[in-house]
């Protein structure tokens, strides 16, 4: 048996994982997919001071609450921040990190670093509203649809589960700085689809693995079954 832990992105909770998580769990897994602080069952936590520390902390805090070990931890898009401050924190307590169409970062990066997109983001909270809440992206026309999901009833569902985002996430910088995060092995799973106009991806090193899926961002929506035989290989 092998402890997944999936770590969703910006503006969406735990729920998105919702066809992914039964589909290893049959395979014998154990499985967590918890909402971040702001989103989920822990949006009435929504405030100005939750930044990316607060997501690290929800992280290594449910790691180490579980006392889990041989973690395969997989962040979907702006968790790939989320994801490797964790391991910066526990990396005895890692097997292996998966970078899912995520954002992946250097000691020091913020998202807006990693994906200079953001800033624009960053820069229109800052100047509207209460000045900290970034609003969910809108539906695209076709074929990009919302956060790459199509399906009239999956975009209906979806958009019920987003919430703003905190715009201190966006901001600040993640630490790595151990140099024990390095031994862990990495995949990364590029959604090759439909990719919009302006997103930035990083070259990734020879030494780690890459696979693609024919799909938009939100694979655990659009393809979990193919997801799911992907991480499997992991576990």
């Amino acid at each position: 048996m092998s402890t997944y832990l999936l770590v969703h992105g910006a503006w969406h909770s735990g729920e998105c994982w919702q066809r992914v998580v039964p589909l290893l769990a049959a395979a014998g897994h154990r499985v967590y997919a918890p909402s971040l602080t702001g989103h989920g069952e822990k949006a009435r936590l929504l405030g100005p001071d939750v930044g990316l520390d607060t997501h690290v902390a929800d992280v290594v805090g449910l790691i180490r609450d579980e006392d889990l070990t041989d973690v395969v931890l997989v962040g979907h898009s702006y968790a790939g921040l989320v994801v490797t401050g964790a391991a910066n924190e526990v990396p005895d307590r890692i097997g292996h990190l998966v970078y899912l169409d995520a954002m992946v970062p250097e000691h020091g990066e913020s998202a807006a670093d990693v994906q200079p997109a953001t800033r624009g983001l960053i820069d229109r909270a800052l100047a509207s509203g209460d000045g900290w809440r970034v609003p969910p992206l809108p539906e695209l026309p076709p074929p990009y649809g919302l956060f790459g999901v199509t399906e009239a009833a999956d975009v209906a569902w979806l958009r019920g589960l987003l919430s703003d985002q905190p715009v201190r996430t966006l901001q600040q910088p993640v630490r790595l700085d151990d140099p024990a995060v390095g031994a862990i092995p990495r995949t990364h799973i590029h959604c090759v689809a439909n990719v919009p106009e302006g997103i930035v991806r990083r070259p990734v090193p020879a030494a780690q693995q890459v696979w693609e899926l024919p799909t938009g961002h939100d694979c655990m929506i659009t393809m979990p079954a193919e997801l799911t035989a992907l991480l499997l290989k992991l576990g």
